[in-house]
């Protein structure tokens, strides 16, 4: 799994994603994703490039989604790929965050 981050305007942080989100990819971004919801600025994940996503990484977007929450900060998805998009509303993650099409989109859910 491949992860770059990024500041874009308004304060907030944008992740891409690259590869597997299966054990060993979550694994290797938990890290990153943990010290950016420390820091309590909105997130957006670019999932464009993610072609699984598994229980494990469902965790790791669930865990930073809610530390973000906690501190007044959301996050969004965007740009999933249809079987990643399937995972992600059928898991109900849709429900604590926005899964949307676009950065636009991705960036006015965040502040919003």
């Amino acid at each position: 799994m491949d992860i770059v981050v990024d500041q874009i305007g308004k304060g907030v942080t944008r992740i891409k994603l690259d590869g597997r989100m299966d054990i060993d990819g979550a694994s290797a971004v938990d890290g990153t994703f943990s010290d950016i919801a420390g820091r309590h600025h909105p997130l957006i994940v670019d999932l464009g490039e993610v072609t699984f996503l598994a229980s494990m990484g469902i965790r790791t977007l669930m865990f930073a989604a809610k530390s973000l929450r906690g501190a007044g900060a959301k996050m969004a998805l965007y740009n999933p790929r249809p079987a990643v998009e399937k995972v992600l509303r059928t898991s109900g993650v849709d429900s604590v965050v926005a899964v949307v099409r676009d950065e636009a989109a991705a960036l006015a859910a965040v502040t919003s």
